[in-house]
Formats: structure tokens, C-alpha cells, sequence
């Protein structure tokens, strides 16, 4: 029997963390530039956060199968990234560095990993394809 097909792409670690990196790559550049394109807003600076950083850590989950790295060094990581873009936004004019914005990537990254989670069960469920 072979595996659901949903279970099959979530397995493809590759694909996931060329994801990570290109979904890093994009949310530097939106952190980090002067002005960034109007129409990648969802209107609240923090909604951006969570949305941004709860995408980071759901692609995580699936790029690194080891628990240590799903539950302590990627979540670490988004964190100590999200601060380093603050620190480096207090040095660029226009823009201004705000520690909530690091508690709004910080319930982002936990709601990324509790729905990657659910979606890692519910694939695990599914009945296998039969050959």
C-alpha cells in the first residue's frame, strides 16, 4: 500500500526548506526595505507578523523531521530572526524597532507549528492508497 498523497508532500523536506528559504529571502526584504509594496499588507502590523513568521514556522516543521529541531532550534531561530530584523529596522530610516512586533512573530511561530502539527496528524490518518 502506498502512502496518501498528502502524507507524501509533507515528507518532501527539500521542497520544504527551499520554501523556508525563499519565504526568508521575501520577508527580509519586506522588513528591511524603505517602503515595501502596499498591496503585501493586511492593514495591521502585527496581523503581517503572525501571518509572516506563523508561515515561517509551519514550513520549518516539515523541513527538519527531528522533534529537537521542530520544537527548540527552528522556533529559537524565528525568534533570534525576528529580533535581528528589529534591531536592524532601529538603524534604517524610515523605519522603527517595536518588541511587540517580536511577541506577534513569537504567537505566530506557536500557532504555525500547532497547525502544522494537526495537518502532519490528519495526513497520518488518511487511508493509505492501495496499488
Amino acid at each position: 500500500m502506498k502512502k496518501h498523497l498528502l502524507e507524501t508532500l509533507l515528507q518532501h523536506r527539500r521542497a520544504w526548506r527551499g520554501l523556508l528559504l525563499i519565504l526568508l529571502l521575501a520577508i527580509s526584504y519586506l522588513a528591511l526595505s524603505p517602503a515595501p509594496p502596499k498591496t503585501l499588507d493586511s492593514g495591521w502590523d502585527k496581523l503581517n507578523h503572525l501571518l509572516a513568521f506563523g508561515a515561517l514556522a509551519f514550513s520549518a516543521f516539515f523541513a527538519w523531521p527531528a522533534a529537537r529541531a521542530r520544537w527548540l532550534w527552528s522556533p529559537l531561530g524565528l525568534v533570534g530572526y525576528g529580533v535581528l530584523i528589529e534591531l536592524a529596522q532601529s538603524q534604517l530610516p524610515p523605519r522603527s524597532a517595536d518588541a511587540r512586533d517580536v511577541l506577534a512573530d513569537a504567537l505566530g511561530i506557536a500557532l504555525g507549528l500547532a497547525l502544522a502539527t494537526l495537518c502532519a496528524a490528519w495526513a497520518r490518518s488518511r487511508p493509505a492508497i492501495r496499488s
